[in-house]
C-alpha cells in the first residue's frame, strides 16, 4: 500500500526557506506571487491492506519522527 504524508509549517511559523524561495521567484520575474510556504512530502510504502491500521502507523510515525507538531501539521494520503 503506498501512501503520501505532507508536512507543512503551522500559521503563525516563520518560515525563512518560503521567504527566500518567495524572493528567488520575484527576481526571477514571477511577479503575481505573495507568498510561498515551504513543506516536506514522504512517500511511504506499507506492507497490508488495512487502510485504518495503515493510518494508525502513519500516524505514529508522524508524531514521533516525521513531523515536529509543535510547529507543524500534517496530512496522510493513502491510496
Amino acid at each position: 500500500m503506498k501512501a503520501r504524508v505532507i508536512v507543512t509549517l503551522k500559521n503563525g511559523v516563520l518560515d525563512p526557506q518560503g521567504k527566500a524561495i518567495e524572493g528567488a521567484l520575484g527576481g526571477l520575474g514571477f511577479a503575481d506571487v505573495r507568498s510561498v510556504r515551504q513543506g516536506k512530502v514522504f512517500d511511504v510504502e506499507l506492507t497490508g491492506s488495512d487502510k485504518d491500521a495503515a493510518r494508525a502507523e502513519l500516524t505514529k510515525m508522524c508524531e514521533k519522527l516525521l513531523a515536529n507538531t509543535v510547529i507543524e501539521n500534517y496530512a496522510i494520503e493513502i491510496d
